[in-house]
């Protein structure tokens, strides 16, 4: 359980970076022969700059990586 509430700002970077972590996976899942595009999706990454930035959690990867290990402790999670 966790033991803080995240602010707004710090709940939409977890669920930001959470959509990227996921639009990843997709690209490199699939059949090993089939096309995969090669890059992600630049609105994915922008989306997560933004959300980091408004939490005041870019270049703090620490901190943010300890917010989601509190907030979804099993890779893939999601929050409420």
């Amino acid at each position: 359980m966790p033991t803080a509430v995240l602010t707004d700002h710090e709940r939409a970077a977890v669920q930001a970076y959470l959509r990227l972590l996921h639009t990843v996976r997709a690209t490199f899942d699939g059949t090993p022969d089939g096309p995969r595009p090669p890059v992600v999706p630049p609105s994915a990454l922008a989306e997560a700059e933004q959300a980091l930035a408004a939490a005041g959690l870019a270049g703090n990867e620490e901190e943010f990586f300890r917010l989601l290990h509190s907030w979804c402790p099993k890779p893939g999670g999601r929050l409420a």
